[in-house]
């Protein structure tokens, strides 16, 4: 409720900076006031305004702080302390007094909490001019971003198959780390157009590729920056679409059969097929398996969402959570400074978000349709952020000595079945020790060896002799000569 008697607060628009995109009534608010405070002169309307009242500024606020929320604080305490004076006050700020005005924000919330009368008189945003010169329709898909927002970001909060126009772009230190955020997302030769005192006389649109947004020296608080959509779909709410739209009445028989159970096979296959891309060090082909991955994660978030039982942003929504909660050497205060330290912390988060209280072995959560040799070396690594280690590599070799001595002393197949499991584990833990993934290790080797043996079966094609049908010293001589030949490729 407002205070009987008081005239309050009066927010006024000043247009984007031509002193003839001020409103009428905006125009007969400053006509008829006694005092004007300016939440800035640096404004190109400010030159057209009516001569009547006396105008005052807040410009000195910007002097005596080294950041915009301090000079935001100040501005709105002195505003409040004119709002409650009898006559109250009236306030001009560029554009519209809600759009980009930060300060408009906070003076508002103080004036509900103290029951001052506010008033907001609309005008003209720098987005109806910006609209106007890029002669675009901002209903055809236009997300707005804030520039500075943008730069605190490590990756841009956009959708890319939807325009973007970044606003009070002010700087080329801002415009700097903007671009790297947007690098993130787009090409680096991405066109973009740049948009300079839009609804003024100064008025103008520049194109530039992306690489080049922070070599300019004439951004200013009256710059803008219009990013068009990719020439391509690709971002993540489209391939959504698509997948909802293959799963809905009308898409593909096979999509819209599929169910949890029946998906999983494919799952496995992507994911070795990821594997088999890391493996191969080939990053195109990698590209191409990640988003085919990626399918089979959409297309079990659509079952889910169709069945009511969750949404894709469910899932992304905890695994943020997640990521920030067992991060707070990165997200809070707390100190790691080793990746040892951020293991250890790790698993007591884990244990908390349990909420163990009764004995639990740190073991039990292990997935245990892991490959065995993931599974092994998962096992060694948590034990070993307790300190259940060796204490150096050259016991862990003589651990694997004592295990294969072992193993030759078996006497029966249950023994060497035995044995031989605890030497494979030994094993893990030599790669574990040099850092080394041993199911990775083994598939390469899988690899090598049938690369090696398609030259052995082609040179005993070329001889016209079969396998089968030649001496061991052949097959030696041919093996060796395939060795050769794929350690030169």
């Amino acid at each position: 409720m407002a205070r009987s008697g008081m005239a309050g607060i009066t927010i006024v628009g000043l247009g984007p900076g031509d002193p003839g995109h001020l409103t009428r009534e905006a125009w007969s608010v400053l006509e008829s006031a006694q005092e004007l405070y300016l939440r800035t002169r640096r404004h190109p309307s400010v030159s057209g305004l009516p001569k009547g009242p006396t105008v005052y500024s807040f410009d000195d606020a910007y002097e005596r702080h080294d950041t915009f929320d301090r000079v935001y604080d100040e501005i709105a305490e002195r505003a409040i302390e004119l709002g409650r004076r009898p006559e109250g006050m009236v306030l001009g700020v560029p554009g519209h007094p809600l759009v980009g005005e930060a300060v408009v924000q906070r003076i508002a919330a103080r004036a509900r909490q103290e029951g001052i009368h506010l008033r907001i008189v609309a005008g003209v945003s720098f987005l109806e001019p910006t609209f106007t010169a890029l002669h675009i329709d901002p209903f055809d898909g236009l997300q707005v971003c804030d520039a500075t927002l943008l730069a605190r970001r490590q990756h841009p909060p956009l959708d890319p198959d939807v325009a973007v126009l970044v606003v009070q772009l002010y700087s080329r230190a801002l415009a700097s780390e903007a671009k790297m955020t947007l690098m993130n997302l787009y090409p680096d030769e991405h066109s973009l157009r740049l948009v300079s005192h839009a609804g003024t006389p100064a008025q103008r649109v520049d194109a530039l590729p992306l690489y080049q947004l922070d070599r300019r020296d004439d951004l200013d608080h009256l710059t803008s920056l219009y990013i068009p959509p990719l020439p391509e779909a690709g971002s993540l709410s489209t391939y959504q679409d698509v997948v909802a739209r293959l799963r809905a009445p009308g898409g593909c028989p096979w999509d819209r059969e599929q169910t949890h159970q029946s998906l999983r096979p494919h799952l496995l296959e992507e994911a070795y097929e990821v594997l088999e891309a890391l493996d191969a060090d080939d990053p195109q082909k990698l590209e191409e398996e990640l988003g085919d991955l990626l399918l089979q994660i959409l297309l079990h978030a659509q079952i889910a969402t169709e069945g009511g039982d969750f949404r894709l942003i469910d899932s992304v929504r905890t695994a943020v959570a997640k990521l920030v909660r067992r991060h707070p050497h990165v997200f809070g205060e707390a100190q790691a400074d080793t990746s040892e330290d951020v293991l250890r912390s790790w698993e007591q988060i884990k244990r908390a978000e349990r909420g163990d209280e009764g004995f639990r072995s740190m073991l039990s959560g292990i997935n245990r349709s892991l490959p065995a040799l993931a599974q092994a070396l998962e096992v060694q690594r948590r034990v070993a952020r307790v300190g259940f280690d060796w204490s150096n590599a050259e016991d862990v070799l003589a651990k694997v000595r004592e295990e294969l001595d072992e193993w030759t002393a078996a006497r029966d197949e249950s023994e060497l079945s035995w044995e031989l499991g605890d030497l494979l584990f030994s094993l893990v833990n030599v790669a574990r020790w040099h850092d080394l993934d041993a199911e990775s290790a083994l598939r390469e080797a899988n690899l090598r060896f049938m690369r090696r043996f398609a030259l052995v079966e082609a040179r005993a094609h070329e001889s016209s002799v079969p396998l089968e049908e030649m001496t061991l010293g052949e097959l030696d001589a041919l093996w060796e000569a395939a060795k050769r030949q794929d350690s030169a490729c």
